[in-house]
């Protein structure tokens, strides 16, 4: 993910941050007065979300991508109530059927700023984290996280938070054919990023929304984070389908995905199970909720 943008990833997965938050800061709040003055959504004014939902709205209706895209947020609950219903929490568990290593750790994601804090199943007092600014890891055994930390911060938001991460800048969506799938006719949007997004901008999404019901039926995407490909390159790209999509207090989100190789553009060999868990929203954390512990260390 990425390290910059205040709205989506690419997987690399782009540990998107939230680049444009404090612009938005500055275009939506001048001083802490009119903060304090406006109605609270959680740590989020409410006068500050409905003027992001304008933005992305007029963005995204002004082409054919984006208009599938904006039909698919309405679909699963509104760009408004994701920003409104405050921070998401879920256990999101990575199972690679080969010999690499599970993922699995119970999160905190500020969906508005792009923030994220990580806690491990099998050890509460291990956890990491990025702050917007800043990648951080805690654990008493280097070998709590057998994973880059950094990069697994918000890839798992940008795996199922489709399609509501894409309504920042740097965004690019292109229209492609309809498609079947699973015998039902889906629209097909691709999802590139322009130069300087992130730590990958070369990552592209390709989602399926099912074109009657507007709901997301899959998510194809490459990884080409630096890190993992330091001479330029990707992995070939996997074939996520979507499992069984759950109300979260509003908005619907997917219960898992099993992921594939993907071939001829369809599910090939299955290589990962991804079960996503126990997932609530939360307006009520504190403001220092996802700053760096002291006795941390900074990646």
């Amino acid at each position: 993910m990425k390290n910059t943008l205040w709205a989506i990833p690419v997987l690399g997965f782009l540990i998107f941050a939230g680049c444009n938050s404090e612009k938005k800061k500055s275009e939506t709040g001048s001083t802490m007065t009119q903060v304090q003055e406006d109605k609270q959504v959680g740590s989020v004014p409410e006068k500050w979300i409905e003027n992001r939902v304008e933005k992305a709205k007029a963005r995204l209706s002004s082409t054919p991508a984006g208009k599938v895209v904006w039909q698919a947020m309405e679909a699963h609950g509104g760009l408004k109530k994701w920003f409104s219903n405050g921070a998401l929490s879920m256990r999101f568990n990575y199972q690679p059927l080969d010999d690499k290593p599970v993922r699995d750790s119970y999160q905190t994601i500020d969906t508005w700023r792009n923030r994220a804090k990580h806690t491990s199943v099998e050890d509460s007092t291990a956890r990491f984290g990025w702050t917007g600014e800043k990648a951080w890891i805690k654990a008493k055994d280097s070998t709590a996280f057998a994973y880059d930390t950094k990069f697994w911060a918000l890839t798992p938001l940008y795996l199922m938070g489709h399609p509501f991460v894409l309504d920042g800048e740097g965004v690019n969506l292109e229209l492609l054919s309809q498609a079947q799938y699973q015998g039902k006719t889906n629209d097909v949007v691709k999802v590139t990023f322009e130069a300087g997004t992130g730590d990958a901008p070369d990552d592209y999404y390709i989602l399926h929304f099912d074109a009657e019901s507007h709901l997301i039926t899959a998510v194809r995407y490459i990884v080409s984070y630096p890190e993992y490909f330091k001479d330029g390159g990707h992995n070939p790209e996997k074939f996520m389908e979507v499992e069984k999509l759950v109300n979260v207090e509003g908005i619907l989100l997917p219960s898992g995905f099993k992921t594939h190789w993907t071939k001829d553009g369809l599910p090939g060999e299955y290589i990962t199970k991804i079960d996503i868990s126990e997932m609530h929203f939360d307006a009520t954390l504190s403001k220092d909720y996802f700053e760096m512990p002291e006795d941390a260390k900074s990646l």
